[in-house]
Formats: structure tokens, C-alpha cells, sequence
């Protein structure tokens, strides 16, 4: 049998009032592909953080082998020269940089007198553009370059380094479909090059393609490794693994209320905010009804946040034009306070640097859209705040030691609930939900699904922006397509597919499919 190329034995790491981990045992075999799965929260990125030094030695208890070797990480360069390297889920690149900068950076080539060598640099960062395919100049700045290619810098960055165990940290989660599909291609030949490659993923369609073996973790414990064979290894499978149970229906089911129309945006304009020529978006008109969920479905840069964003008090673009009409009067939104007096909220589709503050409480991140409810004279009433905070805790069953934790200590799940929370709060007739499950476990996603419909059934109005089409076929009632900023389909749940969504969003038809 094939030697091991990693084994953690016996890793157990608590934080405080919380056990992480309780003696997990992994196995990894060489040149392969190795998932990780499980909901949020359930350790897997505690553990890929402890094989990589972000946790060092001595903060856990276990032992970690690499190649047969004892190894005691005490930091990040440390496990990089045992050729370990993970990409974390949120990339650690300099956008304001080139490619090649950003390729060596902390890992720079020198020459004499220890200065750095641009030529070496140059040629080398040519030579791993070409060995993973990406076909842009290295002088490009990373700002300037889409998620998947940024996803590919790092990769390369890795490789830089003579990585032989590659850690990726939910490598698709912010990708469109082609650019998933040409990473995961990518892994498969890292894998035939000899590079071992650990991923850990929510997209369980994913995992099932490209992993050789796949580890199911729970409550911080290994449940199961199972061997990717076919027809032995399924989504049902796994998800009994994740959550202890099985999920027979992915949505769950809601009472249809549909009202009139609540909310309509018509003829909707806007341009570029750094360039007042482009125009992104092109007589954009949609309506919602009462009770309920509109879907807008579309490519990643169909201009689906910046329309959303916009119209949220102006949040994007330039040159705005167009009327917004609640409850069939007009309304004007020149900023964000107007749009919240007037009951529209906006859950962005980033959560870690817009959507919440990470290094304050959960109570403050729920109270601090609607402050004005819990104060008084311009104080805030503290205990007001914690008695809100406890009851959308307890409602939204957001899973935390108390009301006080920071939100960055929070899985995904449980950061997006707060959140909905701060939103809900806030008492919105209109709530414009930008990828409201992305990265987060089917657990999660189902819970999120059904706050979802507690709102629709009390008579709230929902836009739902999301990437994936089985989620926007799954809740939504109407679905509008986008595609290059324009309106290219509207289409009802019940004659709705992928494949009908695809093909308005590939013939770019400007007329409304219906």
C-alpha cells in the first residue's frame, strides 16, 4: 500500500467554550485530490489551519507527519517549506500590484546584496502564467483582472513556492460556472504533475467530479472517508454525513400569498462611477408583488449587484436615471438612509468586508442599521441592544456562545444570519438579497431558505440575486434574466429550467422572453 504523504493523528483544538476539533484522524494519500466537507462551523478550516502554522504548535494537541516526518508548525513560512500552501477563501493578494509582484511577494527573487532581480522575477512569472494557462500580461494589476484569474494567481503563487500539498479553501465559491470548471480542470493536472491537493468545498457536484477521496466532517469529528467510486459515492450521501440526517427536499415548501405589486423599477439607467461614457446598465424594468420571491438570474458581470446596489440609494454608478415606484407611488432614494426610511434593505454578497463590522458584537451588527430603535437623546440603550440581539439570536437560531462574540469568529451560516438579522430588524418591506447563501453548507442554505419564507409569507417583498440556478429554480416564483446589463428574460417558476435561463442569457435577446 502506498505510503501516506500526510497524517494528522489525535487533533483536538479548543477556543474558548468551544471545542473546535475532538481527536480528528486524517489520512492523505499522494497525487491526490482530498475533500473536506462539512457544514459551517463543523472545524474544517480549524484543521487545514493547523496543517498550514496559522494555528501553530502548541495551541493543539496532536501530531502532524508529512512524508513520514514529525512536523511542529510554528507559522506559515515554517509548513511553506515543507511545501505546504493554502489559499484561503478570501485571496490574499495586493490588487494595486501586477500579477508578477503579487506572484512573488514574501517569496521575492533576489540577486546580489539581496536585491530583488526583475528579470528572474519576469521570466519565472511567465513561465507559471503559461504552466496553469492564464494568458494575461504580467504587468496587468490583479484589480484589473477577474475572480477566476485572481483564483489562478494564487495558485501560481503557490507553485512558486515548490508546493507539494496544495490547500484551497472554498476555491469556487465566488466563480461562474466556466471558471469553476477550468479550476477544477486545473487541480486534475496538478494532480498528474504529482502535487497533492486538499479542497474544501460546499458545491458538493464538484467534489463528487474531481475528488478521489472525500472526508465528511461533523461537530469538529470525522464521520466518514469514503473513496470516490462511482454510483457508491452520492449529494444524498454526503449531506446525511454533514448534518446527521437526510434532506429529501433541498427548498422547502412555502404558502403561496401573492399580492399586487410592491415595488417597480422602470427604465433604469446607470454608468460606470469611474467612467462617466460606459453605460452598465440599459433601461432596466422589473416589478415585485407582495409575498413575493423574484429571482435574478445571469452570468457573473451581467450587471445583477450593480443594478441592485443602485438602486439602493444610489450605492453605485453615475448618471442614474429611471423611477422607482413602492406601493405605486414614486419614491426617490438619493442614499442609503433613504432607501432604509423607505423599507428597502440590501444584503450584499459580501459579508466579510460590507455586510458586517467583523471586530464588533453580534448585537451591535443587528442594531446598527436601525440604532434609532434602541436609543434615546442619541444614547444607545445597551440593554435594549442585547434583549434584540438575544431574541433574533434565539429566532434565527444563530449559533454563538452569546450575543457578545465577535462576528468574525462566526462560521459563513451563522455570519449571514446576522446579517438577515440586522436587516429584519430594521423592519423592510423590500429586501434585496445578493447571493444569500454563497459559501455556506446545504444545512445552512436550508435554513436561510426557509427565514426566506417566514418573510414572504408575512408579506415582504424579495429580489433574490444568486449564481446558482437550482437555488434561483428552487425559491423563486418569477425569475428575471440578465445579461450585459439589460433585461434579456422574465420568466415564470413553473416554466422555468436551466436550460431556458441559458439560452436567454446566450442569445442576449433584448427582447422580454415570456
Amino acid at each position: 500500500m502506498e505510503k501516506y504523504i500526510l497524517e494528522m493523528k489525535n487533533i483536538t483544538k479548543e477556543f474558548p467554550g468551544v471545542k473546535a476539533l475532538d481527536n480528528v484522524n486524517l489520512q492523505i494519500l499522494p497525487r491526490h485530490i482530498h475533500a473536506i466537507v462539512g457544514e459551517n462551523g463543523a472545524g474544517k478550516s480549524t484543521l487545514m489551519n493547523i496543517l498550514s502554522g496559522v494555528y501553530p504548535y502548541g495551541t493543539y494537541s496532536g501530531e502532524i507527519y508529512v512524508e513520514g516526518e514529525e512536523c511542529r508548525f510554528k507559522d506559515i513560512k515554517e509548513s511553506e517549506a515543507k511545501g505546504i500552501a493554502i489559499i484561503h477563501q478570501e485571496l490574499a493578494l495586493v490588487p494595486t500590484l501586477s500579477i508578477a509582484e503579487n506572484v512573488f511577494l514574501g517569496n521575492e527573487q533576489t540577486g546580489r546584496g539581496m536585491v530583488i532581480d526583475w528579470d528572474k522575477t519576469r521570466t519565472k512569472s511567465i513561465e507559471m502564467l503559461k504552466k496553469v494557462g492564464l494568458k494575461e500580461s504580467i504587468d496587468t494589476r490583479v484589480m484589473d483582472i477577474g475572480m477566476g484569474k485572481q483564483q489562478l494567481v494564487e495558485i501560481i503563487k503557490a507553485l512558486s513556492k515548490n508546493v507539494k500539498i496544495l490547500i484551497l479553501d472554498e476555491p469556487t465559491a465566488a466563480l461562474n460556472d466556466e471558471d469553476s470548471k477550468h479550476l477544477l480542470d486545473l487541480l486534475v493536472g496538478l494532480k498528474e504533475q504529482g502535487i497533492t491537493c486538499i479542497i474544501i468545498s460546499h458545491k458538493l457536484n464538484e467534489v463528487i467530479s474531481v475528488a478521489d477521496e472525500i472526508t465528511v466532517i461533523r461537530d469538529g469529528a470525522i464521520i466518514e472517508t469514503m473513496k470516490n467510486e462511482k454510483e457508491t459515492v452520492t449529494e444524498n450521501r454526503i449531506i446525511k454525513g454533514m448534518v446527521g440526517r437526510e434532506i429529501k427536499d433541498r427548498f422547502p415548501k412555502r404558502n403561496h400569498k401573492i399580492g399586487e405589486i410592491r415595488f417597480e423599477v422602470n427604465n433604469w439607467n446607470v454608468y460606470d462611477p469611474k467612467d462617466s461614457t460606459r453605460r452598465v446598465l440599459h433601461n432596466i424594468s422589473i416589478n415585485i408583488r407582495r409575498g413575493e420571491v423574484v429571482g435574478l438570474a445571469g452570468l457573473m458581470g451581467s450587471g445583477r449587484t450593480e443594478f441592485a446596489m443602485s438602486v439602493f440609494g444610489k450605492s453605485y454608478g453615475q448618471k442614474i436615471s429611471g423611477t422607482i415606484k413602492k406601493d405605486g407611488h414614486k419614491i426617490v432614494l438619493n442614499n442609503v438612509n433613504d432607501a432604509i426610511k423607505n423599507g428597502i434593505a440590501y444584503a450584499t454578497e459580501d459579508r466579510k468586508s460590507a455586510g458586517l463590522i467583523l471586530i464588533d458584537d453580534i448585537k451591535r451588527n443587528i442594531s446598527l442599521s436601525s440604532l434609532s430603535k434602541i436609543s434615546k437623546n442619541m444614547v444607545i440603550d445597551e440593554n435594549k441592544e442585547i434583549k434584540v440581539g438575544e431574541e433574533y439570536r434565539e429566532k434565527l437560531r444563530i449559533r454563538s456562545s452569546s450575543v457578545l462574540q465577535k462576528a468574525g469568529q462566526l462560521s459563513g451560516g451563522n455570519q449571514q444570519k446576522v446579517v438577515f438579522s440586522k436587516w429584519i430588524f430594521s423592519d423592510p418591506d423590500i429586501l434585496l438579497l445578493d447571493e444569500p447563501t454563497r459559501g455556506i453548507d446545504v444545512g445552512a442554505k436550508y435554513e436561510i431558505y426557509s427565514i426566506i419564507n417566514e418573510l414572504t409569507e408575512s408579506g415582504k417583498s424579495i429580489l433574490m440575486i444568486s449564481s446558482e440556478l437550482p437555488e434561483i429554480l428552487g425559491m423563486c416564483d418569477r425569475i428575471y434574466v440578465m445579461n450585459e446589463g439589460r433585461i434579456v428574460g422574465e420568466i415564470a417558476a413553473e416554466e422555468a429550467s436551466q436550460e431556458i435561463i441559458m439560452q436567454c442569457i446566450m442569445s442576449s435577446n433584448k427582447e422580454v422572453v415570456r
